[in-house]
């Protein structure tokens, strides 16, 4: 391979923590007590002439299977696919479970490095790297990270994105 030949796709180096799986099972259960609500609602509050029993047996499976989903599969699903890595030349992650996105920022185009800590995050010890470049498609995010780890990284973009400046001019 040439210097000037491109680096070759390939899968990001490091996976999210595991903690990030209580994470998703936790806001899989907030998304299906939603729906058990809003089934119950619907089964007590409609009369069962205005709503046929095949319908209400359809929003039952519907909140059942969506639970099932959110919580017992999606958590693991999304931990398997979801890498990330930050190398001398760009920071790469390779997101989605069902469209999968890579993307790759090169160092030289980091404008600025935050860290977020939802409030659900701050309970699994968890924190967002976002990279954000001048480009408005060029944002990577690192999800669920520990927190001292995102901590790290982003310290580490941030003086290198720095370093790179200051070679430039």
């Amino acid at each position: 391979m040439t210097a000037d030949a491109p680096a070759p796709v390939r899968d990001p180096a490091w996976s999210l923590s595991r903690s990030a799986i209580g994470l998703w099972v936790t806001e899989g259960v907030i998304g299906a007590l939603f729906w058990v609500v809003v089934v119950t609602a619907v089964l007590v509050f409609v009369p069962e002439g205005g709503l046929p029993s095949p319908l209400r047996w359809a929003l039952v499976a519907f909140a059942v299977l969506e639970a099932a989903v959110t919580i017992g599969i999606r958590p693991w699903v999304r931990y398997r696919v979801h890498r990330w890595e930050v190398t001398g030349e760009a920071v790469y992650t390779l997101t989605g479970w069902l469209t999968r996105t890579w993307t790759l920022v090169p160092i030289s185009r980091i404008q600025t490095v935050d860290v977020t800590r939802g409030v659900l995050q701050q309970l699994f010890g968890l924190a967002t790297v976002a990279v954000l470049t001048a480009s408005s498609q060029g944002t990577v995010r690192v999800l669920h990270l520990e927190a001292d780890v995102a901590q790290r990284v982003a310290d580490d973009l941030a003086r290198r994105a720095e370093l790179v400046r200051d070679e430039a001019t």
